[in-house]
């Protein structure tokens, strides 16, 4: 598959203008065409996961961003001119986005279509091929895309991979132009590790434990509320899915409450509930069950907040309720795992900095979120943690503007899509400089080396000197 579609890549060279959109238009029109087709499939995979939720968040969620990044192909490809003022004398300088080649996508689970689609559409407008690892968890979703992959692309633009870890683990090892990966922190070290045998740059999109800040000045019930929302997005299975939060010493029984009213007015059932989107499979629902089990054996509060007559966990529906947990603390598992499904830490603090050490401790996650006002105590978290992106007051609100890069940082990810980054991500900016002068600009670095070379060597040193000690003259140290 790779080296047809690098053969193929070689022999057409750069694709136009035309070419890049119509490709990002036939993969949308795969989408569309197939979107009824596409949500069963991941309704059956999931168990219950939300028709209505699903067409939300896997495909009208990520329009914008391909419409975005269609209608902005050909400025992002113009070459930049450099050293404008020297082409009169005849040096000309640009540099020009090239495309890498061949793509390598492996796509997640928890949005096996989104996933996969935003970063193909983001390859084809910089002008590459594309091959996909669809996600052996969602096995319905990724045979469908193989069946329907062909009646939209050749093989040589667009080729689909099914199959388990071990195929994952294959397609990881290819030498691809570049490599992009959504999942864990621990699986993405794997596909860095086996993309480094052949030196293939890597994107990689993981999650973490998304910290909240709710403000001294916030509105607690409205906080409260918003984030309870959040964290129950596709059953708490989102990377960007609240993971904990601080509230203020006094006001936690207040942000308790709201959170838990919230939660019951949300879901009157929960087994029965088409909307209330099941575990994926049953190890992600142990592993869950596990850390909540786990935090109650070693001292935390855990608080279910189930349906009056519904026993919750359920395993035939891999149901879990939604679980408010407090008194945390480090010996815990759930202190340090990313929970990624319907739980909710809450953690008291009496000063901002509590909070800041606390997140500043931790691997930065992919993004941070705070609630309350944009003041002064906000530019301090702000200025003084480190995340992927920063949320205020709503879920994921990093991810509105289309053009807005989107991509972790240290543990939470490597590299970033979304707008002009993808585009920037998947292109080679290649320097292309030329000359017409009657002499040579670098010559004088090759010998024999006269008089008139070692004079302005020793006038340009002089100069640098002298310029550099007085900017250090008084300047600041620190």
């Amino acid at each position: 598959m790779l080296a047809r579609q690098r053969q193929a890549f070689i022999a057409d060279g750069p694709p136009s203008v035309a070419l890049r959109r119509n490709r990002i238009d036939r993969l949308m029109a795969l989408v569309l065409d197939n979107t009824d087709a596409f949500v069963d499939a991941m309704a059956t995979d999931f168990g219950t996961r939300s028709k209505a939720a699903t067409l939300f968040t896997e495909v009208i969620g990520m329009i914008s961003v391909i419409e975005h990044t269609r209608s902005h192909v050909a400025q992002w490809m113009r070459a930049t001119k450099l050293m404008r003022a020297a082409g009169l004398f005849g040096l000309r300088a640009e540099v020009q986005p090239s495309p890498l080649g061949v793509v390598g996508i492996i796509g997640p689970w928890n949005f096996p279509l989104n996933l996969v689609i935003l970063p193909a559409a983001t390859a084809f407008a910089a002008g590459n091929r594309v091959m996909i690892k669809m996600s052996e968890v969602t096995s319905q979703t990724a045979e469908l895309m193989k069946a329907t992959a062909p009646n939209y692309f050749d093989s040589d633009e667009l080729d689909i991979v099914t199959g388990g870890p071990e195929v994952a683990a294959i397609f990881s090892t290819l030498p691809f132009d570049h490599l992009f990966f959504t999942g864990s922190p621990a699986v993405g070290a794997l596909v860095q590790r086996a993309a480094a045998q052949n030196l293939v740059p890597v994107t990689l999109e993981l999650g973490g434990k998304n910290p909240v800040v709710v403000a001294p000045g916030a509105d607690i019930r409205r906080s409260a509320a918003r984030i309870a929302q959040g964290r129950m997005v596709n059953g708490g299975q989102v990377c960007v899915c609240p993971d904990y939060v601080f509230v203020p010493d006094d006001q936690i029984d207040t942000f308790v409450g709201a959170a838990r009213e919230t939660l019951r007015g949300m879901f009157g059932t929960i087994i029965a509930n088409g909307d209330y989107c099941s575990s994926v499979n049953q190890a992600n629902f142990d592993r869950v069950v596990g850390l909540i089990e786990d935090a109650r054996a070693n001292g935390a509060t855990v608080e279910t907040v189930a349906p009056e007559g519904e026993l919750l966990p359920d395993r035939a529906s891999r149901k879990i309720a939604p679980t408010i947990v407090r008194d945390v603390d480090d010996t815990m598992k759930i202190a340090n795992e990313e929970i990624f499904g319907p739980v909710l830490v809450v953690k008291g603090y009496s000063r901002l900095g509590e909070a800041i050490d606390y997140i500043n401790q931790r691997p930065a996650p992919l993004v941070a979120y705070w609630y309350g006002p944009d003041d002064t105590d906000f530019r301090n978290f702000l200025n003084n943690t480190r995340s992927g992106g920063v949320a205020r007051n709503d879920f994921a609100a990093q991810m509105i503007p289309s053009a807005a890069p989107f991509g972790g940082v240290g543990r939470s990810g490597m590299g970033a899509y979304h707008g002009k980054a993808g585009f920037d991500a998947f292109s080679h900016h290649r320097s292309v400089v030329g000359s017409d002068l009657p002499f040579s600009v670098t010559g004088s670095a090759a010998p024999p080396f006269g008089k008139p070379m070692r004079i302005y060597a020793d006038a340009m040193m002089r100069m640098t000197r002298a310029r550099t000690r007085r900017r250090l003259k008084g300047a600041p140290r620190a």
